[in-house]
């Protein structure tokens, strides 16, 4: 991984992929991986169907791998394309259909102001009041685990086991796969978006 960056708060974004792809303003929290497991609080400061720019304290070596768990957005994996100041711009590597998918996000999104949102409440994240929940694996067995957090799209749940990325998971009474190893916690990706995401992982 490359080098940890000073901050700087008058960071300049730099078109990522704009030629194919209209950029979108945002300010979006969540975390970057990469290719050597270590785990960033990141800030996206634009995005597009094809890449996006990150505020983040280390800048990765360009060609490096990154995946980003982003609020409101999900999970998306790609490369380092160049630095940036206090950051740096990474290109997609995603199927069509999922840059399909993250460009209607970004348009609702652009949206929300012209339709009086100042925020995107779908996937708001919230600690549980009861976090004690089961997470059943591939094979059938059955794991206590505490869920630290969840939103409509999915969780970070603490359990002694350590599945594999992708690797299919039930978190209550909700179907979902693995898509983050952190350090302390495993991130879960909701199958389906759940409007009750509370109660799905709460055990039956």
């Amino acid at each position: 991984m490359g080098q940890t960056l000073t901050a700087d708060p008058q960071l300049h974004t730099a078109p990522v992929d704009g030629r194919r792809h209209r950029r979108v303003a945002v300010a979006l929290t969540g975390r970057c991986m990469f290719e050597d497991r270590s785990e960033v609080a990141c800030r996206i400061l634009d995005m597009s169907a094809g890449g996006a720019a990150v505020a983040a304290p280390v800048g990765g070596d360009l060609k490096e791998r990154v995946v980003a768990h982003v609020d409101q957005i999900g999970r998306i994996e790609g490369r380092i394309v160049r630095h940036l100041a206090g950051g740096f711009a990474f290109a997609y590597s995603v199927s069509q259909s999922r840059r399909d998918k993250l460009a209607d996000q970004l348009t609702w999104i652009a949206n929300l102001p012209l339709i009086g949102l100042a925020e995107v409440r779908r996937h708001v994240r919230v600690v549980p009041a009861n976090p004690w929940s089961t997470l059943v694996l591939r094979d059938g067995s059955v794991q206590r685990c505490r869920v630290l957090d969840v939103s409509m799209s999915g969780a970070a749940v603490r359990v002694a086991v350590r599945p594999p990325i992708g690797a299919p998971v039930l978190l209550g009474r909700t179907r979902g796969k693995v898509v983050r190893l952190g350090r302390d916690d495993i991130g879960i990706e909701f199958a389906d978006m759940k409007t009750d995401g509370l109660s799905a992982c709460a055990v039956a």
